[in-house]
């Protein structure tokens, strides 16, 4: 068991184009998000088991010894990737849940303890650990946030076990993929994926020779950005690579909203940032959630910061980030910048 303190951090994702229809057996395009979550491991000898999740107001301590006792062969029965309902109940008694516990906060303190017993048990003894997570990604947003932090957990608790070297030796330095500079905006709609991709199937049953065509035109959207970062990727970016992503991006929307997935709050997003020279598309289930608008590199400081300033005064929330970022990253203290640093550190 390492004895030092442990800092991991993973990328969120968006989906760039191929929502709902990759349902369908379509291609979908996916990139990793430069805004990430951040977990810090401290080994501690007082015999509890801190989680602290300062985003959503969690924090809990659990006896160690207590924890120690407990028959955890239940973890061993059935399909590792699919918790029964039996095992779900088991976990619930671990954790001890009040009764007014709200359902976000089950959820990751139920993921918690799986991965924490699922991977320390095999320890002659389980850890005392300190655990804190923070995150640049807004949850429920789309963003991969749920993902993150459950990636962030198993490669800190898997190294901190050594079942596995670090992910990734930060002196070693990572290959950066090509990146994209974007907008990111939540509308703060919510809104239910479930419901949404019924209602795609349902249209899609009921007026196939017209659905289906949009579907097969997204993936050929799909494959056309591919081809095209592909190229991106080999020869120096002209403005000419970001003009066609930028009318791929405008014909997604409109098969977006011809499938049922827009929002007026979408809407407004795309008519703001067109108003200022720029491109937008739902990113996710649609029907609200989050937007994504493409900055070219030739686009003024000023001109962005007005589009910017624009979403954020509708009562957006906005960032400006990028596409294409480093995967499961082990970091130093010092490499962190000091608003990571103080959150992580409870400040």
């Amino acid at each position: 068991m390492l004895s030092r303190v442990l800092l991991v951090s993973a990328p969120g994702k968006v989906i760039l184009h191929g929502e709902c229809a990759v349902v369908h057996g379509k291609v979908a395009l996916a990139a990793a998000l430069n805004m990430r979550t951040f977990l810090r491991l401290q080994p501690q000898g007082n015999g509890k088991l801190d989680l602290n999740l300062p985003n959503i107001g969690i924090k809990r301590t659990w006896d160690v010894a207590r924890l120690q006792l407990l028959d955890t062969s239940f973890l061993e029965q059935g399909d590792f990737t699919v918790l029964t309902e039996e095992q779900v109940e088991k976990l619930k008694e671990v954790a001890g849940f009040p009764e007014d516990c709200a359902n976000h906060e089950r959820l990751a303190v139920l993921a918690f303890l799986y991965l924490y017993l699922s991977i320390c048990r095999k320890q002659r003894a389980l850890p005392s650990l300190d655990i804190t997570v923070w995150s640049e990604l807004p949850t429920g947003a789309g963003l991969g946030s749920s993902a993150a932090y459950s990636v962030c957990l198993a490669a800190a608790l898997l190294t901190a076990c050594e079942e596995i070297p670090n992910p990734l030796k930060e002196e070693e330095g990572a290959s950066r993929p090509q990146s994209l500079k974007i907008l990111l905006t939540n509308t703060k709609v919510s809104r239910s994926t479930k419901a949404i991709i019924a209602s795609i199937s349902n249209r899609l049953l009921k007026f196939p020779e017209i659905v289906a065509p949009l579907l097969t035109s997204i993936n050929a959207i799909s494959l056309e950005c591919e081809r095209v970062l592909g190229e991106m990727a080999t020869v120096a970016p002209a403005l000419e690579h970001y003009f066609m992503l930028e009318e791929l991006i405008d014909m997604n929307q409109h098969l977006l909203n011809a499938l049922g997935m827009g929002h007026t709050s979408l809407d407004q997003l795309c008519q703001m940032t067109m108003a200022h020279g720029l491109h937008s598309k739902l990113t996710g289930a649609g029907r609200g959630g989050c937007g994504i608008t493409l900055l070219r590199p030739d686009l003024e400081g000023p001109k962005v910061e007005a589009a910017k300033q624009a979403l954020i005064s509708y009562g957006f929330d906005c960032w400006e980030t990028s596409l294409g970022a480093p995967g499961i990253s082990i970091h130093s203290s010092s490499s962190l910048d000091a608003p990571v640093r103080q959150a992580l550190d409870g400040l």
